[in-house]
């Protein structure tokens, strides 16, 4: 049986912690280092394999747009799978966006990250 539990953001995993900070500051190179070298993301249809493949991601996710984030909320579903969800404002089409990221944890590394709606 799969539980999910609430959590604060102080106590995310540091790994979920140190994306999230890395992503709203824009720091593409301080992100990846929370990634496995193996490491599976897969945002908007596409899928993101390896840090080479990752490293790309990172540069280009939302690049061109202007938006804050918001942390709306944070769930533990098991020792390894942590879920977030975030909310986008910007200058990107819709202009408003709710998102889940849910992360699969290796150890203290992410090894997957699949982010929708």
């Amino acid at each position: 049986m799969t539980t999910k539990t609430p959590v604060l953001p102080s106590e995310l995993p540091p790994a979920v912690r140190d994306y999230l900070a890395a992503r709203e500051a824009r720091d593409a190179e301080r992100a990846l280092r929370v990634f496995t070298p193996t490491a599976v993301v897969v945002d908007d249809g596409t899928t993101y394999r390896g840090t080479d493949e990752v490293r790309r991601f990172l540069d280009r996710a939302g690049a061109e747009f202007r938006y804050t984030t918001e942390l709306l909320g944070a769930r533990r579903v098991d020792g390894a799978r942590w879920l977030v969800t975030q909310r986008l404002e910007g200058d990107f089409p819709g202009g408003v966006v709710e998102l889940g990221l849910r992360f699969v944890l290796d150890g203290d590394l992410v090894a997957e990250l699949v982010i929708a709606p």
